[in-house]
């Protein structure tokens, strides 16, 4: 959804929903954070909180990760389907052509200059879209990835828990986000407004997320950190999230490529979906701007290269936070402690504090 200069025809293909879960976390100081504060009309800014760090919570006490004293930068909490609307709001303005309600069944003729996409819109009608470039940002069920990527598919993991969230009306329960690990299991107490809160507790992938009384769900979360009171109200929403890891063997044919969750899923514990989908699109655009405005193809021919490595430094990350702050339901009591061990090096040392927050707060984007 980035403006591309002098592009005759560009098909971006949209997730038809968005996850109204997670609230990512966008590096400060950051081309990301930059990029969508330039749009006309963001309110990432004003929407969106600063944070300069969060707490890890183990054994009943609270250890500050200081973002901002650590490596100079901080983060903003600013929810996906907020940012969604920004961009659709600046593209509208612009006069892009946006269509709602198309459902792609397929890409063709990628490896030619004009690939095009196959679609019905809201009526059912057929429809074929030729471009110069298509960008599959479809979602983790993407009908532009198998074009891509053939029978291979990629690499999967999937985690033995998820998270329950809720959706509460209170005022937040903490300056900054809690990141908790008890013998119960993980907590997390997010935000989403002055108003509204979102947190999340470790859970079975099969649970029902209706099974539980409100007074229940408290219980667990008031449970799952002690030592911190939270602060309660109604819970409008609540549902389960599922982890998984996922990262595709190709990123990019021909004149397709694919983008965020088309092209990759991590565990949400390292808040690195949104923050990796719009990198890979700033890459992208740079790269389709020496493509298609300059007739070079050297940049675009290096983008997977470098999104690539983007991507499996932010799975690492996300799946050191998950198994470190998650208790396994198969976990000895050798693995239990161990994990303890490795939340106290994090917070005895300033090194390891300092890994955490350069990761957390987001790597720069460099040259693709």
């Amino acid at each position: 959804m980035l403006p591309l200069q002098g592009a005759d025809q560009f098909a971006e293909l949209l997730q038809p929903e968005v996850n109204l879960g997670v609230g990512d976390e966008l590096g400060d100081r950051d081309a990301r954070v930059d990029l969508l504060a330039q749009i006309d009309g963001s309110r990432v800014h004003t929407v969106g909180s600063k944070h300069e760090g969060i707490e890890l919570r183990f054994d009943g006490a609270g250890h500050r990760i200081d973002f901002a004293a650590l490596v100079g930068r901080s983060v903003w909490l600013y929810p996906q389907h907020e940012a969604l609307k920004d961009l659709i709001a600046a593209r509208l303005a612009a006069g892009q052509d946006l269509r709602f309600g198309v459902t792609v069944s397929g890409v063709e003729d990628i490896d030619t200059d004009r690939p095009r996409v196959i679609a019905t819109d809201a009526e059912g009608a057929a429809i074929t879209i030729e471009a110069d470039f298509v960008v599959g940002a479809d979602g983790s069920r993407s009908s532009i990835r198998t074009a891509i990527t053939g029978p291979h598919g990629g690499a999967f993991r999937e985690y033995p828990f998820a998270w329950f969230g809720i959706l509460c009306e209170a005022p937040p329960s903490a300056d900054e986000l809690i990141y908790s690990n008890s013998p119960d299991g993980f907590a997390l107490i997010s935000q989403r407004s002055p108003q509204v809160q979102r947190m999340y507790f470790q859970c079975d992938p099969n649970d029902d997320p209706n099974a539980l009384s409100e007074a229940e769900i408290w219980d667990t979360l008031q449970k799952r950190v002690p030592g911190h009171e939270l602060t309660e109200g109604p819970i409008f929403q609540r549902d389960v999230l599922r982890f998984r890891s996922f990262v595709a063997h190709e990123l990019r044919r021909g004149r397709a490529a694919i983008v965020g969750d088309a092209a990759h899923t991590v565990p949400p514990t390292g808040a690195k979906g949104m923050n990796l989908a719009v990198a890979d699109v700033i890459l992208l655009a740079r790269a389709l701007d020496a493509l298609l405005n300059s007739g070079d193809a050297t940049v675009i021919d290096g983008w997977a290269d470098a999104a690539r490595e983007r991507i499996w430094k932010a799975q690492h990350f996300s799946w050191w936070m998950t198994q470190m702050l998650h208790i396994n339901p198969t976990d000895s009591d050798f693995d239990r402690r161990r994990q303890l061990g490795e939340l106290r090096t994090i917070v005895d040392s300033e090194a390891g504090r300092a890994y955490l927050a350069e990761a957390y707060t987001g790597w720069p984007l460099g040259a693709v």
